[in-house]
């Protein structure tokens, strides 16, 4: 029997076809929808890399919903027509699916592309991140660098720089414990000087030349080290693992130039050594950052020490420095106060010595004007000319002085430097005559008439090197000779400092005495221009003299920026006393003009002043009489008074000249002078002040003519030097004696 197997239609379900019919609606809904979505998205990105691709995908996407919406044409009886469309839409879905699919398989390498590009973004995203990690690392790092710095630079004293940077260290890195190990005296050893936590650690030394120090010290970086290291034993051991601990170097100084109390002078280049511990009971370890904020900070505390080394030195060279000044300052202060000291007893002994001297030379000179055996002339010619050379001891001590201190200045001005050749041979022809010796005087005709310099200073140069060729002559001649010094011979081996430069503007004067006396020998010749030092020849022992002549010369032609020496072959084969000085050339000759000034004593025979009414006012009286004495063998009507008001009362306009005796001028001769200035101010008759001095400084004469004074003479005074005074003085109506 046959069997049937294929079921037979039935009926449809309308339910269920209800069912299919709405789902194909919205599906159809739905893919017409994204389209429109991809074409909105498709306008909005106006750059997109496959707009083509999303077309392809949108004709997919349409046709797959045509096919579904034609498919609800299929649920009821449809014609052929529907079927048609129907099967165009599948195979337009089908060949659009298959090329969209092709395409596919060209775009997912660059898809994979894509995948790869973004991938290494994101690598690149990260390790920025790391380097900005880093930076915001390196940045808290040099905050903290800066923060221990400007704690560490903020004193200058190394005991606390060295303990500010183990707290900041240990506040900044949570330290269990940082300590510094200093070289010591020997520098063969590790001292553990500072720790963090104690105050006064327990004296520790370590060899310096340990491998692990030698490790550390050979590189400029914080290196790791083994928390058994001798360095490293910090801490008792407990029943925690101990942290990882890190060891640093940090320069010393080069000390060859300064010497810290308490540390090795350091010659060679030394280290100290930092050590730095974490916290035993964490597993925390050193990070990068922290070991290069530990090697700035090193460096940081190297230069901190550096300065500290520095201003302690600096402070120690001040305060030696202070005290150095200190003590110049007092024996400035005791120089000075010894200079016034000398100056003051020098002044007073001066015008003390003069006084006398004055009574002795004036008193002898009138004695010498009265009639005298010759025995008797020859006492009083031999007391006259005792006392002048003791006049000549003290100008040369006074001299000496002052040229020592500085204080004597050359006075310059014109003058006959003939003259000044013809009176030295004027006054030292006569004593030359007693020992028959004859003087000869040649003036080189190239040599100027006059000159600029100190007059005063040149002869008594010269009457001091013809008085010793007089003094250690016993026989024979000699011979003066001046002439201007050739350029070429001026320059003296034995004389290096003595730099003679020739001008238009000025000479050199070179001056040679010689002589036949006893000679020097070459050993004494040194000798000779030291102030009382005399060669040992018996000759010169029997000649005396105080040994001061040739030292005052050598420093007055010093200040004439000269040069002297001496030349001998021996003794008995005499001498010859050579010096040279420089002299200024006047620009007109007739210049030489000697108004208000006597330059030289000059001879008015036995000139009296018959009449002449003159006022002494002196304290001493022996000085007082002595001078009346003088003046009165002068013909001179004379008024003594022996005070400043006597003088004021006595004074009167019948009086031409007042003699006024003054130790250092001051406010009692001021006030006399200005009195007597008012008291004949409407008197064309006043009379002449002269100051009577034995003060011979420069600051005596600048003080009288300062005051008013028209006059001022020298102690000791003999009848012919007063005879020239009052000559002079009623000729030129003022005189100031050279001083």
């Amino acid at each position: 029997m046959a069997c049937n197997c294929i079921e037979p239609q039935g009926p449809p379900d309308d339910l269920l076809m209800k069912y299919q019919y709405i789902s194909d609606f919205f599906i159809a809904l739905a893919y017409f929808s994204i389209p429109l979505e991809l074409i909105y998205f498709v306008k909005k990105s106006a750059v997109f890399p496959y707009r083509w691709v999303l077309v392809q995908f949108g004709a997919f996407i349409v046709l797959c919903g045509a096919t579904h919406l034609i498919n609800l044409w299929t649920f009821t009886p449809h014609t052929r027509t529907v079927a048609s469309v129907m099967t165009t839409a599948k195979v337009l879905t089908a060949l659009v699916s298959c090329v969209t699919a092709l395409m596919l398989v060209h775009i997912i390498p660059d898809l994979l592309s894509v995948k790869t590009r973004e991938l290494f973004l994101k690598n690149k995203a990260a390790e920025l991140d790391r380097e900005m990690g880093l930076i915001r690392t390196q940045e808290e790092t040099g905050r903290h660098v800066r923060m221990l710095t400007h704690e560490i630079r903020s004193t200058l004293d190394r005991h606390t720089i060295l303990r500010t940077t183990l707290v900041e260290l240990g506040r900044t890195l949570s330290l269990e414990e940082c300590a510094l190990w200093m070289p010591t005296r020997t520098g063969l050893e590790l001292q553990l000087s500072y720790t963090l936590r104690q105050q006064n650690p327990v004296v520790y030394t370590v060899p310096i030349h340990h491998p692990v120090i030698n490790q550390v010290f050979s590189t400029n970086h914080a290196i790791n080290i083994s928390p058994n290291c001798p360095v490293a034993r910090l801490r008792p051991a407990g029943k925690y693992l101990p942290g990882e601990v890190v060891a640093v170097r940090v320069p010393l100084l080069h000390l060859s130039n300064f010497h810290i109390n308490d540390w090795p002078e350091l010659s060679t280049k030394r280290y100290a050594l930092m050590v730095l511990m974490l916290p035993s009971d964490s597993a925390r370890q050193w990070h990068i950052h922290e070991l290069e904020l530990v090697e700035a900070v090193a460096d940081q505390v190297a230069v901190a020490l550096s300065h500290a080394a520095i201003l302690e030195e600096s402070m120690r060279a001040r305060n030696l420095l202070m005290e150095q000044n200190v003590a110049l300052d007092l024996a400035r202060r005791e120089a000075e106060t010894a200079i016034h000291a000398r100056n003051d007893f020098l002044a007073v002994m001066n015008h003390e010595m003069r006084t006398p001297m004055h009574a002795i030379i004036a008193l002898s000179s009138l004695l010498q004007e009265t009639e005298l055996t010759p025995e008797q002339r020859l006492m009083v010619e031999t007391i006259l000319k005792s006392s002048n050379l003791l006049a000549t001891l003290i100008n040369d001590v006074l001299d000496l002085s002052r040229l020592e201190d500085g204080s004597l200045q050359l006075d310059l001005g014109t003058f006959n430097l003939y003259a000044v050749f013809k009176e030295v041979l004027k006054l030292i022809k006569p004593i030359a005559s007693v020992k028959k010796l004859h003087v000869s005087l040649s003036l080189a005709p190239d040599l100027p008439e006059y000159a600029i310099g100190d007059e005063k200073r040149l002869m008594q140069t010269i009457l001091n090197v013809v008085g010793n060729a007089v003094k250690f002559s016993k026989e024979g001649s000699i011979a003066i000779t001046a002439f201007v010094a050739k350029p070429e011979t001026l320059r003296d081996s034995r004389a290096p400092e003595f730099l003679p430069v020739p001008s238009d503007n000025h000479f050199y004067l070179r001056v040679q005495v010689k002589d036949s006396g006893c000679g020097v020998s070459p050993q004494d010749i040194p000798n000779l221009f030291t102030k009382f030092a005399q060669n040992q020849s018996t000759a010169t022992r029997n000649s005396g003299g105080s040994g001061l002549g040739l030292a005052i010369c050598k420093r007055f032609v010093s200040l004439m920026e000269g040069h002297i020496w001496i030349e001998s072959e021996g003794l008995g084969k005499g001498c010859t006393a050579i010096f040279i000085v420089k002299l200024g050339i006047p620009e007109r000759m007739n210049e030489y003009k000697l108004p208000c000034m006597l330059k030289m004593p000059i001879n008015h025979g036995h000139t009296a002043f018959p009449g002449l009414k003159v006022l002494v006012m002196d304290e001493n009286g022996v000085s007082r009489t002595v001078t009346k004495e003088l003046l009165m063998h002068l013909g001179c009507d004379v008024t003594t008074v022996g005070s400043s008001d006597e003088c004021l009362r006595s004074v009167s306009h019948k009086h031409k000249v007042v003699f006024m005796d003054i130790c250092v001028p001051g406010t009692d001769s001021h006030r006399i002078t200005d009195r007597i200035h008012e008291k004949f101010a409407k008197c064309n008759e006043r009379p002449l002040i002269v100051a009577l001095t034995g003060n011979t400084d420069k600051l005596t004469k600048e003080n009288c003519m300062r005051i008013g004074m028209d006059g001022l003479i020298l102690k000791p005074v003999s009848l012919d030097k007063m005879r020239s005074v009052l000559s002079d003085l009623l000729e030129h109506r003022v005189l100031f004696e050279g001083i």
